[in-house]
């Protein structure tokens, strides 16, 4: 790993690059550069120089905390220069930093995963219900800092619509980052580096970090895409997976982050959903994993760590191998079909507030209050449970309290199982429903809770009460979906 500024001379098989990172008062020491391969830092006057790849397409900075994420007009995050290497192997790239008009030890970010709109009547559904649900989510978090994370699968294939996002974006008035997911993609791309080419040119790199306050954020690109024969045919279906160079940089990156410090990870594929296992499948799909997790998650040891993915439309706490993983809940629900995903998870995304060392979160459900958590059923809507309460807890973790009162009196904790939500499967089972994407089925969750219920109880409420203390109530009601 280069450090400092070292004189540097470029050869055949690197492009000399030089610049200066500068604030309002000068240069800024310390300030990480990379192509995505090598990794330097700026020296005591903001200079530094980097022996880059001539096949990488962009140089840019991990931004410090305490200054702004540089955008575009739009609002998408802009830390990065394209690479183009003048005669003689050399190339320009110097960035102007921002402070920020108040301190970040105190921030918020909202990871927002898989819009995945498939056409233009479902990029303005995005904008007219998620947009504003979002701006008010900001408000609602005061005057920290907020940032928003675009988990991947932006769009459903029709890359045009990228512009749609980024529209979608302005609006919402946020700087953005993104993580590139397997709808996305130049599907007939020979091979993985092009599959990303149009991503490229509207979100820059597809991975990188940056600072806020104590945190050290890293966007990964855990999407594989083995390529087509150029004749429109798949040779393989995409998996997850973190390349060799990829890895390497992370390595050099995290180096710089001091041990014990919170590092949270984005990536669209969840590094494992479990959903295999509540299905009763033998292994996972190379789909729901990342392949090579194990090597992830040795980098993130001596950190941390928290990992926030989307990718499978259902929401899952894992943290059998370290990192806190969260999987987040779409957006789009269950591909734009109606206001849930197939797990019962609304549709809606997640909000994070970090506060020193210190994060804490909630799932936001688009177009409820911010205390709709929890979702009760009467006896009887589960048909496997017959003679039980249900409640779908979305976002809870074993750490939760869960319990149900019968007319006033505290009757004792609801019982955590396997099962399909009861929305979901009004909604979605069948072979003829949802009619918009019939294929849509309602899936196994773990976040069902069950109680026995009482034919002599009056008034029914379901209490949850999350790890930070805050409880949130339901009533089941014969009516809930």
């Amino acid at each position: 790993m280069a450090t400092g500024a070292p004189h540097l001379s470029a050869g055949r098989e690197s492009v000399a690059v030089t610049g200066r990172v500068t604030g309002p008062d000068g240069g800024l020491e310390g300030v990480p550069v990379t192509d995505g391969v090598a990794v330097t830092q700026t020296g005591p006057d903001g200079r530094y120089e980097l022996a880059a790849s001539p096949r990488r397409p962009f140089v840019y900075l991990s931004v410090p905390s305490g200054y702004r994420l540089p955008t575009h007009e739009t609002g998408t995050a802009r830390f990065y220069r394209p690479l183009g290497a003048a005669g003689g192997g050399t190339a320009e790239a110097s960035f102007r930093l921002t402070p920020l008009d108040r301190d970040d030890e105190q921030h918020a970010f909202l990871f927002l995963a898989d819009p995945q709109t498939r056409t233009a009547a479902e990029m303005q559904q995005f904008r007219d219900e998620t947009v504003p649900d979002v701006q008010e989510a900001v408000r609602a978090l005061g005057d920290r800092p907020v940032f928003g994370v675009g988990g991947g699968d932006l769009v459903f294939d029709e890359l045009s619509l990228f512009s749609g996002y980024e529209a979608a974006v302005e609006e919402m008035g946020i700087p953005f980052v993104q993580a590139v997911g397997n709808h996305d993609l130049n599907f007939d791309a020979p091979g993985d580096p092009g599959s990303t080419a149009t991503f490229r040119q509207h979100f820059g790199p597809e991975y990188y970090s940056f600072d806020r306050g104590a945190v050290h954020y890293v966007v990964l690109d855990d999407v594989y895409w083995p390529g087509s024969d150029g004749f429109g045919r798949e040779t393989g279906d995409y998996h997850g997976h973190l390349d060799a160079a990829q890895l390497a940089w992370l390595e050099q990156d995290l180096a710089l982050v001091e041990d014990g410090r919170p590092v949270v990870v984005f990536t669209h594929i969840p590094p494992l959903s479990t959903a295999y296992e509540r299905r009763g499948e033998d292994s996972p799909s190379v789909r729901g994993r990342i392949g090579n997790r194990a090597a992830l998650y040795e980098l993130l040891d001596p950190f941390d760590a928290h990992i926030v993915s989307g990718h499978v439309h259902e929401n899952e706490h894992r943290f059998a191998d370290g990192p806190h993983e969260h999987v987040v809940g779409t957006v789009c629900g269950a591909w734009w079909t109606g206001p849930v995903c197939y797990d019962g998870t609304p549709k809606g995304y997640a909000v994070y507030e970090v506060d020193g060392d210190s994060v804490a979160w909630r799932y936001k459900a688009t177009g409820r209050a911010a205390d709709h958590q929890v979702r009760a059923y009467p006896s009887g809507a589960d048909p496997e449970a017959p003679g039980e309460w249900v409640a779908n807890v979305w976002d809870a973790t074993d750490d939760w309290t869960v319990v149900w009162y019968e007319d006033g009196i505290r009757t004792g904790a609801m019982a955590r199982r396997v099962g399909l939500d009861p929305m979901s499967r009004r909604r979605h089972e069948g072979d003829n429903q949802p009619e918009k994407h019939t294929w849509v089925e309602p899936q196994p969750t773990a976040h069902l809770y069950y109680a026995p219920a009482n034919p002599d109880a009056n008034r029914v409420r379901v209490e949850a009460t999350d790890p930070f203390g805050r409880t949130y109530v339901a009533r089941p009601s014969p009516n809930r979906g």
